[in-house]
Order: C-alpha cells, then structure tokens, then sequence
C-alpha cells in the first residue's frame, strides 16, 4: 500500500529482498546527486521524483521508499495503470513463478501490456468509476481497444484530448527504450494520470466558482483532527503533539493503488469537500445557458458552449502525466528491452485506434 507524507510525497514501503532493496538501488542509481549518464537522467523526466528513504520515528525498521505524489495536482485526478512487456517476470525467475505469472494473463506475450486497474471520474454523475485487475486480465485482442477507451470516455463524451496527450507522452518513452541498452524491465507500469473534470464546470459563473460552492460535510474530527482522502490514501493529521497517524485503505496492493472500492474519495486538497447534487444541476444549467426549449435544431453550438469555452491553451495541451513505475525487477543488460519496447509500439497502436475511430 501507499502513504502519505504530511509534506505532499507518498510513501511506499520497501518490498522484502530481493525486491524491495532492488527497487531502492535502481532509484539510488537513477537518482544519484553524481550521476552524469545522460541515458539515466533522461529517465528522470518518466519517472516518479525520488527523495530517499524514509521511516517513522516510531518504527525505525519500516522503509518507505520517498515519492512525488503525482496525482497531487489534478482535482478530479482519472488513474490507470498498465504493465508493460510481453513477460511479467524476469529472468530468474522459478518454473512456478513463470507458470504462475503466465496463468494470470496467458495474452501477455501476444499483446504485451497488461490493465491492472483504472480508477475514472465521470462528470455527468460526479462519481468515479473504478475497475480492478480482473477487468484488465478479462480482456482479449478484440476487446482491449474498447477496455481501454473506458479510461478516456468522461461520461458525456470521449476525451481525445487526453488520448492524444497520453499518446506523446508515451512516444517519448518508447524513444527512451529505442536508444539505451543497459536496462532491462519486467513487470513494470505506465502510470495514466489526466484531471477528469471538466473544464467547463470552472468557468466563472458571477465570479463564483464551484469550488467556492462547496461546503465542508462532516470532515472534522474530535480534538481538531481532519479526516483528508486521496484517491487512495486516508491519512489523519492530529494536532496534539505533532503526532500523524497514517492508515492505508484495505486491499489497497498496488503503487498508487487503483481503487478496489468504487466508492468515491476526494482529492487530498479538498479536505472531502462535496457538491451537492442540487447545486452542482444548477451550476450546469447556469453556466452552459441551455434549457429544454433553447435545444432546437442547434444543438452543436450550444454543446460546443459547454465543453469547449476553455482557454485555447486548455484545448492544445490537456492536463496529462504518464510515468513509469514499479522497478522490483529491472536487471543490467547490454541489448534494448525488446519486450519493454514491443509492448509500447502496441499500446501506442490501441491509442491511436482509439483517437481515430
């Protein structure tokens, strides 16, 4: 599972050997104050930013592994993540181990990534959508154009700016693998972030914004405590003695976990703020000016109006992040990943699919 840091990181508790110390070297490497491999510094920009080890004053012995939390600056943050390659486990890996990694995904070979959950805001309902690993591993050759364009679709329509955003984001990681030989990756993540809501609801509407229209539910705890959600993170801050407390949402397995219940938690900066349905409808039909009599033969315009009266900046570059993560199994090599790199050019294809149909 995953912590959060009162300073804005995430923690991520160190794996046992040899994974967990395999992870940390290859941050350390990748992280070093020293380093000057141009290969590995390019790598910084698709990754997590790493800020050492840390651990609790009242458990010396835990490791946590010190993140940027890189869904902090999005609202309504939409996460997927998909491993990459056409095998889930590397090269010293156990006859059992191999059987067993095969068994959960035999399509992995062939289609070379695999959805291990995604966790999506739909504007028209204001609630999140989330699917888990079973949803991912349920998909075949026909069905995963149409899996993964569930990731993209805001609940009015499909975000093809997202799509062509994600689609940049991971070509540049694709030339990354196409010019290095010296790592090797098995049973890493892509990490999808894009902020779900909808530009449209944040225009302002007499110089109120719905952020402004929301009120503070039953958020507050005895003593002056705050019970503050992230998407998959619940951490208490106490205000006696400087001492925080962190608990981690059970069955949470996953780096930046992806959200087993499909209950909706809100973003950390917004302290569980809520809009109420009522003013949420009624911010909708102020905002965008429709009512049932004005849809009369020019519907286009108007939807236009709603989803598109956002900054020429906002509509040329949509809010995305795509990082790496996850590197328990990254070995030296001196060949290209071809398994690494047979899985983008593929996912790269369904992206693609997606945009143009």
């Amino acid at each position: 599972g995953i912590l959060q840091h009162p300073d804005g990181t995430v923690l991520k508790q160190l794996q046992p050997p040899p994974r967990g110390p395999r992870e940390q070297e290859f941050y350390n490497k990748v992280y070093d104050s020293d380093c000057c491999d141009s290969i590995l510094l390019e790598l910084r920009e698709y990754l997590p930013k790493y800020f050492g080890v840390w651990s609790p004053p009242t458990a010396p012995n835990d490791t946590y592994l010190k993140l940027e939390d890189v869904t902090r600056k999005f609202n309504k943050p939409c996460i997927m993540d998909v491993k990459i390659g056409q095998k889930s486990y590397d090269p010293y890996a156990s006859a059992e181990k191999i059987q067993q990694q095969v068994s959960k995904y035999p399509l992995m070979e062939e289609i070379g990534f695999l959805v291990l959950g995604m966790r999506v805001y739909h504007v028209s309902s204001d609630s999140y959508e989330t699917q888990n690993q079973h949803y991912g591993r349920s998909l075949t050759k026909e069905t995963v154009k149409d899996g993964i364009s569930k990731f993209f679709h805001s609940g009015y329509c499909l975000r093809k700016d997202v799509v062509a955003a994600s689609i940049q984001k991971v070509e540049k990681i694709l030339e990354w693998f196409e010019g290095q030989t010296q790592l090797n990756f098995y049973a890493s993540s892509l990490l999808f972030v894009y902020e779900g809501s909808c530009p449209a609801t944040t225009v302002r509407l007499s110089d109120v914004t719905l952020a402004e229209k929301r009120r503070v539910p039953k958020g507050l705890l005895a003593g002056g405590d705050v019970l503050e959600y992230n998407n998959n993170i619940n951490v208490i801050n106490s205000t006696e003695n400087g001492k925080i407390e962190a608990s981690v949402s059970k069955g949470l397995s996953k780096f930046y976990a992806l959200h087993k219940k499909a209950c909706p938690k809100r973003h950390h900066s917004q302290l569980s703020l809520k809009v109420e349905n009522s003013e949420q409808d009624n911010v909708w039909k102020t905002s965008t000016c429709i009512t049932q009599e004005h849809l009369n033969g020019n519907v286009l315009p108007q939807l236009e109006k709603v989803f598109y009266h956002v900054p020429a900046e906002t509509k040329e570059s949509a809010n995305v992040e795509v990082r790496m993560i996850d590197f328990a199994h990254v070995f030296p090599s001196n060949t290209k990943d071809e398994g690494y790199i047979y899985g983008l050019k593929n996912l790269i294809t369904v992206l693609q699919n997606i945009l143009d149909n």
